[in-house]
């Protein structure tokens, strides 16, 4: 597991230094390429020292860990920033200048693995009557604080991403499936709702735009540029550093959010679907680890990871694909920025304790039988 997130992040720093040399013709490094390193080692040494620790540890300080969560969101409610371009966001901290290079730090990317672990921690504590309508209740309520403390934000797309992990952890707990199918039911009946009084302007327009590009050119314009240089990568790509669209910065936040448009051109079909093999052969491995031993928690939060890093790929693609709107998704350990490299190996290292405690308490009980 670790070889391949070590793959997919230095191939990840790579595609962001080729997309933004072009602004820093004179650096060795980019800016956006350095950060991400940095965050990248830090997040590593995290990983390996959480990975000592005992997941039941971890698991049982769910009070302390959803407190802190709730705190990160109310801070960034308070003192929050956003780009220029969006008033209404409020999803960052500013922690000031180091070195000369303004440090911010989203606090969603952090409180998705705090859910993970807490509503864990829920699910397995009211397993044997999950599906009762009280328990059942109560878990939504879990559920739809982070989703509505991080769309007040002005994070739609990563109120999105909790619901589906919300989904997926239910499945894994195995919730009825009538219970999903109501789910359904209330989702359908909620969408006209939602377009009315939930959805802002440009939130609409976004969804729009894929329906009548030509009525929403400057809306379509970022999710165009990145067709048009997947486009131009053909079946084996124009090579590193050699991309037009990428190496002019005619994508725009191409190493961000469209990271995968510079992939495909620079390395075409085959490099997006290596890139997309990669991923779907880690998602199932942290899904598997979980299924592999009878503890209920352990297969909850793996299960809850993967569901993570799976729909964050499925939207960001699906978003560079012009498939779906635009709502901030990182290509998880490809795009630049610290936050989400960061937050991405503490989930990496959360993953290897539980590989590590439930590998040696596998053991103590072969020991045990041959004891006896």
């Amino acid at each position: 597991m670790l070889a391949l997130c070590f793959l997919l992040s230095g191939f990840g720093i790579l595609m962001v230094q080729s997309a933004t040399r072009h602004s820093f013709a004179d650096a060795a490094i980019s800016r956006d390429a350095l950060v991400m390193t940095l965050a990248v080692s830090i997040g590593i040494v995290i990983a390996l020292l959480i990975s000592i620790v005992e997941y039941t540890f971890i698991v049982r300080l769910w009070p302390l860990i959803g407190a802190v969560c709730v705190v990160l969101m109310i801070l960034t409610f308070i003192f929050g920033v956003g780009p220029e371009s969006r008033s209404d966001a409020r999803t960052w901290l500013d922690l000031g200048t180091v070195g000369g290079v303004n440090l911010y730090f989203q606090p969603s990317e952090l409180v998705k693995i705090g859910f993970i672990i807490t509503f864990a921690a829920h699910l397995d504590a009211v397993k044997e009557h999950l599906n009762e309508i009280k328990t059942l209740a109560l878990l939504v309520l879990h559920g739809a604080v982070p989703v509505l403390l991080v769309y007040i934000s002005g994070d739609m797309g990563s109120s999105l991403i909790f619901m589906l992990i919300f989904v997926v952890m239910l499945f894994t707990a195995g919730l009825s499936m009538r219970w999903f199918l109501a789910g359904a039911v209330a989702v359908a009946v909620a969408v006209p709702v939602a377009w009315r009084f939930v959805l802002s302007g440009i939130q609409k327009d976004r969804i729009l735009a894929l329906i009548h590009p030509e009525d929403y050119e400057d809306i379509i314009y970022q999710q165009q540029q990145g067709l048009r240089a997947i486009g131009t990568g053909g079946f084996l790509g124009k090579g590193l550093f050699n991309g037009w669209y990428t190496q002019n910065g005619y994508v725009p936040e191409q190493q961000n959010d469209m990271i995968f448009s510079a992939v495909g051109e620079e390395f075409g079909f085959v490099g997006c679907v290596l890139v997309l093999a990669v991923f779907t052969v880690l998602i199932v491995h942290i899904a598997r680890t979980g299924r592999r031993f009878r503890d209920g928690t352990v297969d909850l939060l793996c299960s809850g990871v993967a569901a993570m890093i799976a729909s964050q790929v499925i939207v960001n693609v699906g978003m560079v694909l012009q498939l779906l709107p635009v709502i901030g998704i990182t290509l998880p350990f490809m795009s630049a920025g610290g936050s989400s490299n960061l937050c991405i190996y503490i989930a990496v290292g959360l993953v290897l304790s539980l590989r590590r405690s439930t590998d040696e308490r596998d053991i103590e009980k072969v020991r045990i039988r041959a004891a006896s």
